[in-house]
């Protein structure tokens, strides 16, 4: 009688724990499922994240016809400054952006000028600076300056004004490329041509005495300067011409674009850019 409630006892633990196992199983089953459907889910978000919100692609606009700055462009005649066409054309272009100067305030404290030894006639040696390293001479009376070192000195006034902008020497820089990025947008650029346009030819040659990283030549090479070397702000355009403030002129001149992108190549294609 007694053996007999034990097995009794005995078969009912085995039912129980076989209940208990298959309940588990379900169980675990269940959970196994909603993991699967979580983890779907939150793939299906992520999916949704990353594509439901297209990239834009910003279009461009084409440009006006017709565009020249006309805010503070005040042109400063270049009449003390005899050689100093890159320093009015510096000048005016910091008063455009507002800053308060003259060009006496570049010429006297931020030129980089190397003076240009002439040789005697009978064939004596002339030494001076490769252009792109320092100002040949003074703005009062000399030969010019090029884009590096001009962007070197501007930049020593602008630190001086404890401005953000820099003076960046864009070079090889086509002018379509400097109108559609700049003047088109309100920005004015310095760019070396010519005066009036005129035919550049070789006037003088010197041997190199000074020279810095932005140099061209070396010590000892020929160094040889350009007539009619010229530097202007270009502050518009229209369907033909280029726009310009310029110093020798004493006011706004407009030249045709195609004499325009010929002189500025010959030029070596130099420009600056305040941003």
């Amino acid at each position: 009688m007694r053996n007999s409630y034990r097995s009794k006892r005995k078969q009912l633990k085995k039912r129980q724990m076989i209940i208990l196992s298959v309940l588990f199983g379900i169980i675990l089953f269940l959970i196994m499922i909603c993991v699967i459907i979580s983890a779907n889910n939150g793939s299906e978000q992520k999916n949704e994240e990353t594509t439901s919100a297209p990239v834009e692609v910003e279009t461009t606009a084409a440009l006006p016809e017709k565009y020249i700055i006309d805010e503070n462009v005040k042109v400063i005649k270049q009449d003390d400054l005899k050689a100093g066409c890159e320093t009015y054309a510096c000048t005016m272009l910091l008063n455009m952006l507002g800053f308060d100067l003259d060009e006496h305030t570049i010429a006297d404290n931020y030129l980089n000028c190397q003076l240009v030894y002439m040789g005697e006639e009978d064939g004596g040696e002339n030494y001076g600076p490769d252009l792109y390293s320092a100002f040949a001479g003074t703005a009062y009376g000399g030969w010019g300056v090029y884009a590096p070192s001009m962007a070197k000195s501007m930049n020593n006034y602008l630190k001086d004004q404890n401005s953000k902008l820099k003076a960046y020497n864009m070079e090889n820089v086509p002018l379509e490329d400097l109108v559609d990025e700049y003047v088109s947008k309100g920005v004015p650029v310095m760019v070396w041509a010519t005066t009036d346009m005129d035919e550049p030819y070789v006037f003088t040659t010197w041997i190199v005495n000074y020279v810095d990283e932005n140099a061209r030549t070396k010590l000892g090479d020929t160094f040889s300067w350009y007539m009619h070397e010229h530097c202007l702000v270009l502050i518009g355009y229209d369907n033909d011409n280029y726009y310009f403030a310029d110093s020798t002129a004493g006011k706004i001149s407009v030249f045709k674009k195609d004499l325009v992108k010929k002189r500025y190549e010959q030029m070596g294609q130099q420009s600056i850019v305040v941003k």
